[in-house]
């Protein structure tokens, strides 16, 4: 069974020298790119969509999102993502690579937007008809930019990059209703700091003890920070990021059950199972079915 390709930036831009931006049109983009990307993919850099025109469906880590009208779409490198879409779909599509970013941009970080920086957070965001024009109007100026030779046309980009990203943070914030007051401020953060940490020791750490100490905080402040923030409990919150790992690795390792569960830090297959059962409704070899048939 052939692994899940990881798709690179020159892919998208035969004759032309390899670049660590690109922009589009959805509409010429689905034809331009279409024997790249219309089997499930991963890509090794940042994507945003948005859709201004068309219906389908966009699944994104294995979480199915429907697609309209001022869907706005963040995808960060290494996850798994395919769609369906309508034949008059439309919109925006850009992506970099982390260091086309990182260069230009000491102190703002990718992963400070909330959209980036956590699993858990959803990536999607659905706008309204007064931030969809603006948001268009954005990408305009961007698509203005990527075909000029304008003086220093990459800050000019990011700077209109970045404008959309405040703008996606901040209606992300009034969605989920918890980031507006110093308080949840500073919950968020704990929350950042729980999932690099998260990031580092999921396959050896499951214990929510393990990350409070870390963290300095009783594991009764870690659960009341993760409910404030994604309405979960820290316990949740590790399970479905090894899930996640789970879901990738049975995708795109050619290995067998026993050792994903291995890698994973279960030394029990029989209790892989049943948490990949519960956490996904399925079993591996399900899954399996579902995603590989």
């Amino acid at each position: 069974m052939d692994s899940i390709s990881v798709l690179h930036i020159d892919l998208f831009q035969p004759g032309k020298n390899p670049s660590d931006f690109y922009f589009n049109t959805m509409k010429d983009h689905l034809v331009s790119s279409h024997k790249h990307i219309e089997k499930p993919h991963r890509h090794d850099f940042y994507v945003t969509v948005l859709f201004t025109k068309g219906k389908g469906t966009h699944e994104i880590d294995f979480q199915k999102y429907d697609v309209s009208e001022g869907s706005l779409f963040f995808l960060s490198p290494g996850q798994v993502h395919s769609w369906e879409l309508s034949d008059d779909t439309d919109g925006y599509i850009f992506f970099f690579s982390q260091e086309f970013y990182d260069m230009h941009y000491v102190n703002q970080h990718l992963r400070n937007f909330p959209f980036f920086n956590s699993v858990v957070f959803s990536r999607k965001l659905q706008l309204e008809t007064a931030d969809l024009k603006k948001a268009v109007m954005v990408c305009k100026e961007i698509e203005n930019e990527y075909h000029s030779q304008n003086l220093m046309k990459e800050e000019l980009m990011l700077s209109l990059i970045t404008k959309m990203y405040i703008n996606s943070a901040r209606q992300f914030s009034k969605d989920y209703n918890t980031l507006n007051s110093s308080a949840s401020v500073s919950y968020f953060k704990h929350y950042q700091d729980f999932e690099n940490l998260l990031e580092k020791y999921f396959t050896i750490q499951k214990s929510i003890s393990h990350y409070a100490s870390l963290m300095d905080i009783s594991p009764k402040h870690l659960n009341r920070i993760t409910q404030t923030i994604v309405q979960k409990t820290a316990t949740e919150v590790i399970t479905e990021r090894v899930m996640l790992e789970a879901k990738r690795m049975l995708m795109y390792l050619n290995e067998s059950l026993v050792e994903i569960a291995f890698r994973l830090g279960y030394e029990e297959y029989s209790y892989f199972v049943r948490v990949f059962r519960k956490s996904s409704g399925i079993t591996p070899t399900q899954f399996i079915k579902k995603y590989k048939s």
